[in-house]
């Protein structure tokens, strides 16, 4: 239709804008910051459209194209920018003085001039780069973009074809197909996309990702980073990607080897140090395995008059230390540099004061395996062969008949605990929200308006709805129970997020999502809700009624969202420990059998215990172990004002416990 229109070329400085033009009525459209991208790339490639004007007043109005004329005008008054004036002519298209249907030709040119394709953004940044020869620097510049964000785009757009087919004819998300990118090699992508595509008609990003990595290692994982040296000075095979901790290791079998290497190496330095009969190594540790297996530990040894002036020393510390993370105003990596002092100090104690005989060194060993991205050493394991069955033996599982565990005392929480205690219970409820997507829209809808229409107090203090995430503070984030973040994480990914793509104006974004089916919508409200979780323990239903009966509702368990783990046992004292597995969970034999232990390897018993109950569990145990968690985090626990932490005080003993 505008072809019939004459050309004419006219001076930026009698260029004005169109009162027919339909966004003139959309000011924040023109915002320098709505066309950052558009001013860069006409910086650089000059004006690729040009501009439907119409003879106004003496003046060429701007009847189609006003964002293009307002980049124009800021590159005249940037005086960084070369080439642009008042004087500079533009190409144009003059629509004749008595043409009706200005209108028209105006709402015409902005409807159909729709935001560039997902997809073809992300091929076109691939063309530019492969076919124009054009470094991701030069492309960022040419955008007024990122460089990272450059490498995004590109490395979308290199994604195998077939691929990229299947998401432009809407078979697989966007989502989706952006998962394959987690592997650079286009031919990997291919041969899962096939298998998946057998086994599912409907693959998800999460799917994706989990197969991607059977075939090979990201060097930005834990075990990529620490064999990657020794793979490469080996020959192994590297998928480079753009971005480069999205490098893959492809022969998994060799990272596999040298890892196995590197453990049994690990393992046999221990046997020699610490003297046992044997040394082997895994890469995981198979707890179904290990659970035929024995353990022999240390006994008590008589210290010296030097050992002892250290044990000393050490207590002292160790008091000193517990104190000082009482602190609440500590900051996190203060409060982690005590942490790990404490745990130093602790085990150098408790090497000065056990040793194990020489008869459990004949038949006990050491196994090596990878654990939190570090290599972990088992000691003091027997074999199902070597196992010594008479009762009572030192070290062995077995203990006297009727021998009652030592009273542990009343379990508390220190404030730094309850605080971490808070944030976890926050996160599984925020889970347990977004699976439940019906009932948290309806929640967020009620509070959003009774906060605006009631009178008084607010209905719930336990979510916001400011638009604003809630941010999760952890002594130990890194070592807590992922069962919520993996949760949360495939809510995200099954989330519909082709609305938000930053390329795109926001009115463009709000006109994607509105566009959304209603139940996708439900869905994003729930999400987005669910990260806003306050951290606090189980509702007063006398300050909180409703969300004390909504958690009943979507959380009667934490337990589906949340597992108790080392991180936790090791904030509790040595006693504490034993009172929970004799009392709470019915394993008083177990209880006995540790109380001679190190409070390191009852923290490890318990974190097997809780990671896959034994198979000699009796039904009530099991049940016991499936249920358990610190009372105040359980949904029909205590209340808020019931479960206050209380002061801790030092144990009088030589045996100092880590508490918080």
């Amino acid at each position: 239709m505008t072809a019939s229109f004459k050309p004419v070329s006219v001076a930026i400085g009698d260029l004005t804008a169109h009162p027919a033009n339909v966004r003139s009525n959309s000011p924040e459209t023109y915002d320098s910051e709505n066309i950052a991208h558009l001013k860069a790339s006409i910086a650089v490639l000059g004006l690729l459209q040009p501009l439907l004007v119409q003879k106004l007043d003496g003046k060429y109005a701007v009847l189609a194209g006003g964002r293009r004329h307002a980049a124009l005008k800021e590159l005249v008054t940037d005086k960084a920018a070369k080439g642009f004036t008042a004087k500079t002519k533009v190409d144009c298209r003059l629509v004749p003085e008595d043409c009706d249907v200005t209108t028209a030709l105006s709402l015409a040119e902005n409807i159909t001039q729709a935001p560039m394709n997902a997809i073809d953004e992300f091929e076109a940044f691939a063309r530019m780069m492969e076919i124009d020869g054009q470094s991701p620097e030069t492309i960022a510049k040419t955008f007024g973009t990122t460089v990272a964000a450059v490498k995004g785009r590109l490395r979308y757009g290199l994604i195998h074809p077939d691929i990229r087919a299947a998401a432009r004819a809407k078979t697989i998300t966007l989502d989706t197909m952006k998962a394959f990118a987690e592997h650079p090699s286009q031919e990997a992508q291919r041969e899962v996309f096939e298998a998946l595509a057998k086994e599912d008609n409907y693959l998800q990003a999460y799917t994706v990702r989990q197969a991607l990595k059977s075939r090979g290692v990201q060097v930005s994982d834990d075990i990529g980073a620490f064999v990657r040296e020794e793979y490469e000075a080996r020959g192994g095979a590297v998928a480079a990607d753009l971005l480069e901790e999205h490098s893959v290791l492809e022969d998994a079998s060799l990272v596999e080897a040298i890892l196995l290497e590197k453990l049994t190496a690990a393992a046999e330095e221990a046997r020699m140090r610490l003297g046992f009969a044997w040394a082997d190594a895994m890469v995981r540790y198979d707890y179904a395995t290990m659970a035929d297996y024995g353990r022999v530990y240390p006994g008590p040894i008589e210290p010296d008059e030097a050992v002892q002036k250290r044990i000393d020393e050490i207590t002292a510390e160790l008091e000193k230390l517990q104190l000082e993370m009482e602190d609440e105003g500590l900051e996190d990596d203060a409060y982690n540099a005590l942490y790990d002092r404490v745990d130093a100090l602790e085990e150098e104690a408790r090497d000065l004061q056990e040793a194990y005989s020489a008869e459990d060194l004949a038949r006990s060993g050491v196994i090596a395996s990878w654990q939190g991205g570090q290599i972990t050493l088992h000691v003091g394991l027997v074999r199902p062969e070597d196992t010594v069955k008479e009762e009572g033996a030192r070290g062995s599982s077995a203990s006297p008949t009727g021998e009652e565990a030592p009273d542990p005392g009343e379990i508390t929480y220190p404030a730094s605990l309850a605080e971490d205690l808070k944030t976890e219970r926050a996160m599984a409820l925020g889970a347990a929200m977004a699976l439940h997507p019906e009932a948290t829209l309806d929640l967020t809808l009620f509070k959003l308006v009774s906060d605006v229409l009631a009178s008084g107090m607010s209905v719930t203090q336990a979510i916001k709805i400011d638009a604003r995430k809630e941010y999760r503070t952890h002594a130990k984030m890194d070592e807590i129970d992922e069962t919520s973040l993996e949760q949360v994480g495939a809510a995200h990914d099954a989330l519909d997020l082709s609305w938000l793509d930053d390329t795109r104006a926001p009115v463009d974004q709000f006109a994607a999502f509105r566009a959304l089916e209603a139940g996708e919508k439900t869905k994003l409200v729930a999400y987005a809700t669910a990260s806003t979780t306050q951290s606090c323990f189980a509702r007063d239903p006398r300050r909180d009624s409703l969300m004390h009966d909504f958690e009943i509702e979507i959380m009667p368990d934490i337990r589906a969202h949340w597992t108790p783990n080392a991180a936790l046992f090791n904030r509790f004292k040595k006693a504490w420990l034993l009172k929970i597995l004799g009392e709470d969970l019915g394993l008083a034999q177990e209880a006995v059998t540790l109380a001679s232990s190190s409070k390191k390897e009852i923290v490890a018993f318990c974190d097997k215990l809780f990671a896959e109950p034994f198979a000699t569990l009796t039904d009530a145990q099991r049940a016991a172990v499936a249920a358990w968690c610190p009372p105040m985090m359980q949904t029909a626990g205590v209340a808020c004002d019931e479960a206050e932490p209380a002061a801790e005080t030092p144990e009088p003993d030589s045996e100092v416990a880590q508490a918080a």
